[in-house]
């Protein structure tokens, strides 16, 4: 006869394991990642729209109240002048030109800058005799070397990937320096206990241990090539889409020019995408990386 401490006693059967088929499993996960992906670009879109809903209600009614509407194109018009640009060969061609000064300038400005960031960050004696020159030259906008460029290259094209080039660097440089410096020092010291040598040690903990913080300043070089790439090409560019938009200007074709100020937004959001995406690539072994 059994008692009551045997039947408190007795081991408790464990509740039957759900067993969920593969495919199924399978489908139910490609459903959560499509309503994932679903809200993600509602959330993008909306503001975008209440942007362009604002922007036609205020150039319609031609509000005049401190900021005058009256004499901004309307959505329609601006339109109307992308569908232009859309059939012209030259609008292209100003796209890839710029698209090809940001990359070269900003590739070059990567790999001195993480280079360089390395030395400094990394040892005493180079700290001391690039650090004050980084400094004195960090301050000076890009933007303000143009007669300087025109006068030091041999075309305009090497002048606007030089100030590119400037303007990327310094972002770059000085958040490797910053991210070197915040390195756990325990990392070093026990990869020095496991008998790891110095090259070793830079390549393999240190840098890969600062890459969150480069991407940081990447991220930031991006957006700051971009303004200074468009200024020059404005100033003394013959093509590219800072020359475009400057050009419309002097022609008084204000949808061109509306036209390439929101060219310049997409390739600008389209290139810090990338280099998001590379970051979160290359730091996939942080944790927020994963979710």
């Amino acid at each position: 006869m059994s008692t009551s401490t045997d039947i408190l006693t007795a081991p408790v059967p464990a509740p039957a394991e759900v067993i969920v088929p593969p495919r199924a499993a399978r489908r139910a996960e490609r459903t959560r990642a499509g309503a994932r992906r679903a809200r993600v670009a509602a959330l993008t879109a909306l503001p975008l729209l209440a942007l362009l809903f604002a922007w036609y209600l205020l150039t319609e009614n031609q509000v005049v109240f401190w900021l005058r509407f009256d004499k901004i194109p309307t959505p329609a018009e601006v339109f109307d002048a992308f569908g232009t640009q859309l059939g012209a060969a030259s609008y292209y061609r100003d796209i890839v030109a710029s698209t090809r000064r940001i990359l070269v300038g900003f590739g070059l400005a990567t790999v001195s800058g993480v280079l360089v960031g390395m030395a400094i960050g990394r040892s005493a004696t180079v700290s001391a005799l690039l650090r004050p020159v980084l400094e004195v030259f960090r301050p000076i906008p890009a933007i303000a070397l143009v007669p300087l460029a025109i006068l030091l290259f041999p075309t305009g094209e090497q002048g606007i990937v030089f100030i590119t080039f400037f303007a990327a660097f310094f972002p770059v440089a000085v958040s490797t320096i910053h991210a070197m410096h915040a390195l756990p020092r325990v990392w070093e010291e026990a990869a020095h206990t496991l008998g790891a040598r110095r090259r070793e040690i830079l390549f393999q903990i240190a840098l890969p241990g600062a890459l969150p913080g480069i991407f940081s300043g990447l991220s930031v070089a991006m957006g700051v090539a971009w303004i200074c790439v468009i200024s020059a090409e404005m100033i003394s560019g013959q093509f590219g889409i800072g020359y475009f938009t400057w050009q419309s200007y002097g022609l008084l074709d204000y949808p061109s020019v509306i036209v390439g100020m929101l060219t310049i937004g997409a390739l600008g959001w389209c290139t810090a995408w990338l280099v998001e995406m590379a970051g979160r690539r290359v730091n996939r072994w942080l944790p927020r990386a994963g979710r």
